[in-house]
This record gives C-alpha cells, structure tokens and sequence, in this order.
C-alpha cells in the first residue's frame, strides 16, 4: 500500500498529456514529474489522489536511451518548455501516440496507419513569434521572464531559445533601461509600480512589435525610455503600451496607446501578407503554420465549384488561402476585431471571393442556410476547447461532403470527430504537426468525409 512520504524505484513506461513520466506500483498509476519513458528513477510519493499518486523525483538510476541534456539553463525552472530532457525525434512519436491514445479513448472508428508521423522542424529552436514575460522587481532588481512551473513566480532570464535573438536582445535592453531609469515593476501584493507584463511580437524578418502593459498611462521617464530602447535596438518597429488596471488574469486591457511606430507588424503565411496588431491571434510558429495550412488545403481539395465555410476563421488566414481554389469563401469568427482584419487581409491581398461574419457559428451559418447558401466543405479551427456542440450539429445539418478540422488539443479534437462520425461521417486522413516544439502540444489537421458519398 503506497504511503505519503514512502520511497520508490520505478520504471517509467510512458508520458502523460502533460509531459510527466508514468509509472505503475502494483497496478496504481503514479505520475512523476522530470521522468521520461525508459527511465529508471528513484522517487517520493507526494500525493495520492482515488486513481493515481504524484511522485517527486529524487535521482535518476538509469537514464532512458531517449534522454539528452537540457539546451536551456532554466529548464527545469521555467514552464514554457516541459520536454527539453527529451530527443527530438521521440518527441515526434510521442506526439502522434497522443493523437492515436485520444482517438481510441473517445472510441472513434480508425485504423492507426491513417494518423501520419508528426511534421517536425529541421530547427527546433528559435521558432516563437510571440512570447509574453512577467516584470518583478526582487530587492531592488529587475526581473523578466515567464512564470515558474507551476507558480507566479517569474524566471528571471537573459534569452529564451524559442524565441528570435532579437526578441532576447530586446528585452535584456528593456531590463537595464528600467533599471537606469528607475522605472518600478508592478507589485501584486502591495498594488504599486507600473510594469507589469511586455509582449515582444516578431515577424519572419525579425522586425519586433514591442508591447508594455501597465497599469496607468503616463509612467516614470517614459519618452527618455522609450528614444533610448529604440537607439539600441533598431528592429523594434513599434511600440505599443497596453492600460490594464484590472487585478485579472489576462495580462492585456483594452486600452492602447501607439508610442512608436504605427502600431502594425506585417507577415506573411504562404504568399499572402497578413496584418498583425496588438490583440491579433497569429499562429505562434510561422514555418510550420504553412505546413499545416497547406496540409488543411490539400485535405479539403476544394475545387473550382466549391463554396467553403471557414469556421473560427480568425482573421482569415485559412480562409484566403481557401479562397484561392474556391468559388466562394464565408469566413466566421466571434471576435469582431479579428473580422475587421481579415476583411483588411483579404483587400491586402487582392482576394474578392471571400466574405467575412462576425459572430457566434452556431447562429451565422443557419442563417447563411437560409439564405441558400450551402457549404460543399467545411473548415473549423477552433480554439484548445474545441467547437462548441451547436456548431458541430449546425455542421452535420448543413451535410457538407467533407470537413477539414484543424485542432490544438487530441482530446477535444477526438471528442469532436466522435460527434461528427456519429453525424454521418468518417474519418480519412490525420497529420499531427510539431508546432510547438519541447512542449507536450501538438496540432493535428483531420479530414472526413460524408459516409453516403
């Protein structure tokens, strides 16, 4: 009988969904932190929960032929990055085994020879175009960085290999310049200070929107600050500064003060250009955001006759890219702003065949049925939660010949093609793809096709 506090040695046999190694003692599943499969390791049991337990790893016995050491210095701290102990290429086969595990445990009809091997990156490192780092001051320093695993605690850092050298370059000079300036980082517990968060947003040339959320407008030395950050580092090309001075967990207000620059960044995904602004959503990794667009193109083989459906179509990327083929092209999104840009992107890119909705699908697309317009193939890119159960029966009612789902979590993607199969679907085609690289996540694009055609 396990025990709080009782010391063990275990194989790891497996990964969870959230990177932690997996364990049996005498049938009972401990989940253990640190570990991956192959390994022998010496733990204590931290918690035991009705299903399983949490073992605190102690040392290593044997390591797993799978393991390598960590590229960054704050692996083990910082909580961006959950598989950096793990070699690349089996990071890939864990990833498509997490597609596989979700669709036999939501019970959907496949054979295993239809999910493909994850698309990985020939260069894991330095893909982000995005990230968001915390501001702290500890005795009198400051602090930048992500959050520590698990906590609120930043990760003070010099550079992140996810993300472009600029964007380190960037924020090391924003530290020394907060500090020469004596701006004050936003405290949480005594509600003082100003800086509270910087996002530093960075297109395929590496041209940096530089994003500073504070909790009032005006902060100390501001417009000095501001003159020097860019005399040092020349591929900011605008600065934004955010107002959020609501104690929430979004890190960004609604407000938005333009102090450099025009408040835009442009990049490209295939051959079209895309507009990015501060709220925008744009895929995190660009080179293999063509691959799994491109991949949902080649699955929806949309032809000349085709009017296509682009549901959660953001600010249309997919959408234009699908409008290419397509006949017609009816973009849906709840975000209003997000539709506003993909109406500027698709003006941008000289694309007339497409139209944009802003609203709930569950209610746009009956009413386009109404009015006789008809998808022949459907496209849904839904956020982690997956599509909301009213889209997929307005999906099923509507009785597309295919539908292309593009998915950011196995599990609410394998729950969704179980409703759609149950609609009147199967399932033809699935590719995973690495989008996230060192990290537990993967996408996966998946077609199907109506079972009476």
């Amino acid at each position: 009988m396990l025990e709080i506090g009782s010391i063990k040695e275990v194989e790891i046999i497996d990964l969870n969904h959230m990177g932690q190694g997996v364990a049996k003692i005498d049938n009972f599943v401990v989940f253990v932190g640190g570990a991956i499969t192959g390994d022998t390791v010496k733990i204590k049991i931290t918690d035991i929960k009705k299903n399983y337990a949490k073992g605190g790893l102690i040392s290593i016995i044997k390591p797993s032929e799978f393991r390598i050491s960590a590229s960054c210095i704050h692996f083990e701290k910082c909580g961006g990055c959950q598989l950096m102990h793990m070699d690349y290429e089996e990071q890939l086969k864990y990833k498509r085994n997490r597609v596989i595990n979700e669709f036999r445990r939501a019970k959907v009809s496949f054979g295993e020879s239809i999910v493909n091997n994850t698309i990985g990156m020939e260069e894991p490192y330095r893909y982000r175009n995005k990230t968001a780092f915390s501001v702290r001051s500890i005795n009198n320093e400051i602090q930048i960085g992500p959050y520590e695993q698990g906590t609120y605690n930043t990760v003070d850092i010099s550079g992140c290999l996810i993300q472009s050298k600029e964007a380190d370059n960037a924020v090391n000079a924003f530290k020394s310049l907060m500090e020469k300036y004596n701006i004050a980082a936003y405290d949480q517990k005594t509600k003082k200070g100003t800086i509270g968060n910087i996002i530093i947003r960075n297109n395929r040339k590496n041209e940096l929107m530089l994003i500073i959320v504070t909790t009032s407008e005006n902060f100390r030395n501001r417009d000095s600050f501001i003159r020097e950050l860019i005399s040092l580092i020349p591929d900011i090309k605008t600065i934004i500064q955010n107002i959020n001075n609501k104690n929430t967990n979004l890190i960004m207000g609604a407000r938005n003060i333009i102090l450099h620059g025009d408040g835009i960044l442009f990049d490209k995904i295939d051959d079209l250009t895309f507009a990015i602004s501060p709220e925008t959503f744009f895929q995190i990794n660009p080179i293999q955001t063509e691959k799994l667009y491109r991949t949902a193109i080649e699955y929806a083989s949309i032809g000349k006759d085709d009017i296509c459906f682009d549901i959660y179509c953001g600010i249309g990327t997919i959408s234009l890219m699908a409008a290419k083929n397509a006949k017609k092209v009816y973009g849906v999104e709840i975000v209003e702003q997000s539709i506003i840009n993909a109406r500027k992107n698709a003006k941008n890119n000289n694309i007339s065949n497409a139209e944009f909705y802003a609203g709930n699908a569950e209610s746009i697309v009956p009413k386009l049925y109404k009015q006789n317009i008809k998808a022949d193939i459907v496209i849904a890119d839904p956020p982690r939660k997956g599509c909301e159960k009213e889209v997929i029966y307005t999906i099923i009612n509507m009785a597309p010949k295919k539908i292309v789902y593009v998915s950011c979590d196995p599990s609410t993607l394998a729950r969704d093609i179980k409703l759609l199969e149950e609609g009147g679907y199967r399932l033809m085609k699935a590719q995973p793809v690495d989008m996230f690289p060192w990290s537990v996540h993967v996408e996966c694009v998946i077609g199907m096709q109506r079972k009476d055609t």
